[in-house]
């Protein structure tokens, strides 16, 4: 069955344009296997036109299934740099890092062949971690998989975090977050996260949700039009003029 594919403006009294596509899939299956070929569709025509190309991905357990079905597609893996979203303060052999994640769900099958950006490394410190994920930045991503928490957070995002001011507010693609107090981050409040402004450089966003209780969280964040209050609004910016793709099923 095909998604439903609606237009929902953030905020129709101030934007011409929708800021994002919401599509609704009949169920699980199929919406794993639709946004599995939608990120590899935009992979394959990006390295159509460049030499190498980057993915970023989000941990969490919503896009695991995703990134399995993403492992099988017929893509020129050894072309793809794959970077991450955000990443706890964690070593990436850590069972709960975001980088165990994506080694276990995606960098298998075809696309263990694609090059993987881990950001926390053994003997860095956070400032050098920063500078590592800004480096790496400086080549723009062409895909994100992007998710959201009950509390409309994204990427590390929270809202109600001390820093958040300054973190939506920065001119960096990544930054060091102190989400202490954030009941989202959960024992993990030392993390480091794409801004807002790295968010925008990316062409393809795609937000994963399922869940009535998503879906209402989204559509709440949309109609209050706050991204302090809701981070995940803050992926509906594009410095391209690309709609957000939200990918949906209950």
């Amino acid at each position: 069955m095909a998604a439903e594919r609606s237009h929902e403006p953030a905020t129709a009294a101030t934007h011409s344009q929708p800021r994002h596509d919401l599509h609704v899939h009949a169920n699980h299956d199929v919406w794993t296997w639709a946004v599995a070929v939608a990120v590899a569709a935009e992979l394959r025509r990006e390295l159509t036109t460049q030499s190498r190309v980057r993915l970023l991905l989000s941990g969490g357990i919503t896009p695991a299934p995703v990134y399995r079905a993403l492992s099988k597609a017929p893509l020129d893996w050894d072309r793809v740099n794959v970077g991450l979203v955000d990443e706890r303060w964690l070593q990436p052999q850590d069972l709960d890092s975001n980088a165990h994640l994506v080694r276990t769900n995606l960098l298998q099958h075809q696309a263990a062949a694609a090059h993987f950006e881990p950001m926390t490394r053994a003997g860095r410190s956070i400032e050098e971690v920063i500078a590592g994920a800004n480096a790496f930045a400086k080549v723009q991503a062409c895909v994100a998989v992007l998710g959201m928490g009950e509390d409309g957070h994204i990427a590390s995002l929270f809202p109600g975090m001390g820093d958040l001011e300054r973190v939506l507010a920065s001119r960096n693609d990544y930054v060091a977050v102190d989400a202490t107090g954030c009941p989202g981050a959960r024992q993990w409040p030392r993390r480091i996260s794409l801004t807002p402004r790295g968010m925008a450089r990316i062409p393809a966003r795609l937000l994963l949700i399922q869940g009535a209780r998503k879906r209402d969280v989204l559509m709440q964040a949309l109609a209050d039009g706050n991204p302090a209050r809701w981070p995940v609004l803050t992926a509906l910016d594009s410095i391209h003029g690309t709609p957000l793709q939200v990918h949906w099923c209950a």
